[in-house]
């Protein structure tokens, strides 16, 4: 059964840099109990989060309609500053973003290192498939909102 997203219980975070992105997942990952009140694990969060950094340096695999770039150019400050839930990727999307559901929590949080550092240690970044050209600054403002909105749903069991 699928929850709905836009009104799963979330935690509220707020990360500064990449670093304290990886240091969550760190501590989520290094947890005997993780619960996750959306639909997808751990695993599948943290090699989504590595998935989308490392698209901001490669490029992504699939085609966006010229109508949904022309909505999303409308959209970006907005989504910089903050990402609703409920958004469902499109398929062609999905296949090059979402993990599986036995996606190894461990092995992600490897993956989410190599995408950090790259963004770190490489200045290239690709347009967005919605947004277009944006500054390594715009990239890392949404990276970091991505992983908010993420690693809302995942916490260590109380």
């Amino acid at each position: 059964m699928s929850v709905n997203t836009a009104k799963a219980h979330r935690r509220e975070l707020h990360f500064q840099s990449l670093d304290e992105v990886v240091a969550e997942a760190e501590r989520l990952v290094g947890s005997d109990q993780v619960v996750t009140s959306g639909n997808w694990t751990l695993g599948q969060i943290l090699y989504h989060l590595a998935q989308a950094i490392h698209m901001s340096i490669d490029g992504a695999d699939f085609p966006t309609a010229w109508y949904v770039r022309l909505f999303g150019k409308l959209l970006k400050k907005r989504i910089l500053r903050g990402m609703p839930a409920g958004f469902k990727l499109p398929k062609r999307a999905q296949q090059q973003l979402q993990g599986k559901p036995d996606t190894d929590a461990q092995e992600a949080l490897e993956s989410l290192r190599k995408a950090v550092g790259r963004m770190h240690d490489d200045p290239h970044r690709a347009p967005h498939p919605v947004f277009g050209a944006m500054t390594i600054d715009q990239w890392n403002q949404l990276h970091l909102r991505h992983a908010e909105l993420h690693l809302s749903f995942a916490d260590t069991a109380k």
